[in-house]
């Protein structure tokens, strides 16, 4: 599996670097307790240093790896982290949604609705990179017309590694086959059901059982 491209767009070489990395280490290429360093990187990237250093910190600051002296100590990412993950995401989220209980949104929900669509017509074309692009931006989308600056501050610190995560998820579960995907894309409609009510408590029980079914198909979809 390689980073796609088309996600890349506007990314700067450190960026696209890091990228590359994290899900080499998510996805369990790059095994826990190995050594990078930034001569092999540069090497392999066909790049200087200055990029790969920007990439070894961003990464460093997510978590997956450790700095030492001229590299890097990769610690991955296991099943409870990103458990932890999804915790992170389940409290910004659902601030986010109960945010959205007031106020005019309609304009969201039919972004969201045809996000949906087209989460279900990747499925249709056997395309898990735009399904993972179409549900990553569902939720993203969510969080960002909540209008919260420290909530917008504390998904953008996640974000790489959700987006990685969706990728990798996804890619598995397309192998399930086209039920299962439209099963995931069709779940999305708890929460637009849940925001098309503006009744916070409709809007907390659609989030919770959307974040518990995630919870289960995280279990049997990653290392």
């Amino acid at each position: 599996m390689q980073y796609p491209t088309a996600w890349l767009q506007g990314a700067s070489r450190g960026e696209v670097i890091a990228c590359e990395l994290r899900l080499q280490i998510i996805n369990e290429q790059i095994q826990p307790g190995e050594i990078i360093s930034e001569n092999r990187i540069a090497a392999d990237f066909g790049s200087s240093r200055s990029p790969v250093r920007d990439a070894l910190k961003a990464l460093s600051n997510e978590g997956l790896i450790r700095l030492e002296r001229m590299g890097a100590v990769v610690l991955g990412l296991n099943l409870e982290d990103v458990k932890e993950l999804y915790d992170v995401r389940y409290l910004i989220e659902s601030f986010a949604q109960q945010r959205l209980a007031e106020g005019d949104h309609d304009v969201l929900i039919t972004q969201l609705d045809r996000t949906i669509d087209k989460m279900k017509l990747a499925v249709k074309h056997g395309d898990y990179v735009d399904f993972a692009y179409q549900d990553f931006m569902f939720h993203e989308a969510i969080v960002m017309h909540a209008q919260h600056k420290r909530m917008i501050h504390l998904w953008n610190s996640i974000r790489q590694i959700v987006m990685t995560v969706i990728l990798i998820t996804t890619e598995k579960g397309f192998q399930t086959g086209e039920e299962r995907m439209n099963w995931v894309a069709d779940k999305h409609y708890k929460i637009l059901g849940g925001l098309r009510s503006r009744d916070p408590e409709v809007i907390r029980r659609a989030v919770n059982d959307y974040f518990a079914d995630s919870a289960r198909t995280l279990t049997r979809t990653l290392p």
